[in-house]
Parts: structure tokens; sequence; C-alpha cells
């Protein structure tokens, strides 16, 4: 048998040879089931042949398998002129790239990142920001309220009043985070992101914050100079408060984000004498900005994981 084994030249045939020894009607097959009928040493020497049958057919097998491969091999021509095939890398997400793009330059500007909890209570969402019991904001139609009276995070001022309440002043700090309100459409999402910036120290005025701001969208945008107009607007967490938009491609002003000097309540609120200290805040979302320089016009399109759109996108 064993001379069988080694002559058998491809795997149909050892298949086959395998079956007649140990299929259901092969030779050791029946000598197994006479197992019972031996005494001991002719079991021990039955158990031998078979394990040492066994393996003869598992070496055999690999021995041809290995031939046929090597054989295919020789067969096959690589010509070493043609084109390598496209490497299909992944990138970064376009948001998590515009995250860092937005992260650098606010950081060389000196401001540092926080972050905090995206379940807030009452006091850091709403109270310690100056806002009012009958603002809107607090309604059930726009907040996700959670059964013990917290939120979901709807701005990530919050994570000013921590900052604040944690390092005191003077403080240059910039908060990054998911927030989540009850909207849904081309432009807004039941969660977005949003950055906010503050800087509250000795004779801080808006003029900084203006030259911050413009200094801040000729980076990200990638411009020799932007135009930007300022229009009044209303916050209860600063005062003054103004909305800033751009002159986007010379041709439409476009509402880019909201701003003011902090409010002296909200100062007070954190333990800042608001007769010593000023102020200033800004706040927008890094998805509006990142949709104007990637030229989208559908914020859904960041979230809905389609993997054709990300590559057809170019990014």
């Amino acid at each position: 048998m064993e001379k069988q084994i080694q002559e058998t030249t491809n795997l149909a045939d050892l298949q086959a040879l395998y079956t007649s020894v140990f299929g259901k009607n092969g030779t050791m097959t029946a000598k197994l089931r006479q197992m019972a009928t031996l005494d001991n040493d002719a079991r021990a020497k039955l158990n031998n042949e078979n394990t040492r049958l066994r393996e003869l057919f598992r070496v055999r097998q690999a021995e041809i398998e290995n031939a046929e491969m090597m054989a295919n091999l020789k067969k096959q021509k690589l010509d070493a002129t043609l084109s390598p095939l496209p490497e299909n890398r992944g990138t970064l997400h376009p948001l998590t790239h515009s995250l860092h793009e937005i992260s650098t330059i606010l950081e060389s500007f000196g401001y540092t990142m926080w972050t905090g909890p995206e379940i807030e209570d009452d006091w850091h969402n709403f109270t310690a920001l100056n806002t009012p019991a009958h603002h809107p904001a607090r309604d059930m139609q726009d907040t996700f309220f959670m059964p013990n009276g917290n939120v979901l995070r709807t701005q990530t001022s919050a994570i000013q009043i921590r900052a604040m309440e944690t390092h005191g002043v003077p403080i240059k700090m910039f908060g990054i985070g998911s927030t989540y309100r009850k909207e849904m459409d081309a432009t807004h999402s039941p969660m977005f992101h949003q950055i906010e910036g503050l800087y509250v120290d000795k004779n801080i005025t808006m003029s900084d914050l203006i030259g911050d701001v413009k200094e801040f969208l000729k980076r990200f945008f990638e411009m020799d100079d932007v135009k930007i107009r300022i229009r009044p607007s209303y916050f209860p967490f600063t005062e003054p408060s103004i909305e800033i938009d751009m002159l986007w491609q010379g041709k439409k002003w476009l509402e880019i984000m909201g701003a003011g000097m902090v409010h002296p309540n909200v100062l007070a609120n954190c333990g800042i004498n608001p007769n010593e200290y000023q102020g200033f805040a800004f706040g927008f979302g890094w998805d509006r900005l990142a949709m104007l320089k990637y030229n989208l016009n559908d914020i859904r399109k960041f979230y809905d994981g389609d993997v054709r759109w990300l590559k057809n996108a170019g990014f």
C-alpha cells in the first residue's frame, strides 16, 4: 500500500485510493470493524497501521498539491513593464480633515483645545449661559431632554463654562464636539459639530474678535483676503451679539458664525469679576465650513457612510 501511495501522481487518483482504504467499504474500515474481537497486541498493531497509512496519505497529498502549484507557476508569465494595479487606500473623512485644519489654525493663535460631556446638566447648558427660562432653546421641540432633566448638549458653549470654572482667567480656549438639536434637512442634522472659541482677559475688545475671525477664515479657505460683514444679533450669553457673514466667491454673502462679547452675567456665573475682565466668544459648525470648502450641498452626505461618494468626491 505504501508503494501505491507514493506512485500516485494526481489528487483524483489519490482520493480514489484513499476511499478504497478508508471509505465505507474500504479495506481498513473492514479491519477496524473487527477491532472488538482482537486481543490487545493485535489492536495496537492495527491502530499503528491505521495511523501510519493516514499520515502517508496526508504527506502525499501535500506533495502533489505543491507539485501542481509549482507547475502552474512555471506556466505563468510576468510582464514587468505592466503598470501595477491601483492601490485602494483609505483617507481621512472630510470632517476629520477639516477639524485638524481648524484646530491647527486656532492653536497657532494661542487657543487651547477643550472638550466636555455630551450629556449636560441645566446649569452648564442653559443657566450659566444666561439663558432665561422662557428662551425657545429650552423648548422640548428643539432640545433632546433626558428623563432626569439633563439634555443632549445643544451647543459647545457649555465647554466654555466648564473651562472658566476649572481654569479661571485669563483664558484663551476653543471647545469642540458633537451637539444635538431636533432638526433634519439638507443643511441641518440632529447631530452636528460645533467649535466655539473664547478669550477672556483684561482689555479685550470687539476688534480683537474681528481680527482673529478674519485671519482664521483667510487661512481655512486659503484666501489672500476675505471680506466680512457684521450684523447685530442676539444671543443670551453675549452682549453685544453679532452675526458674521463672508462674501463667498465674490458673489453672495453667507452666514459663517455667531459671536459677541461675553455677557457680564456669564462671567459672574463662573466666578469672574466682569468689571475687571472682558472677553469675546464665537461659534460655528465645522460641518458647514467643510461643506463650503469642499463644495457640498447636502450635509447628510457626511454621515451616510457611502465610500463611493467619498472616493468620487476626491477625499
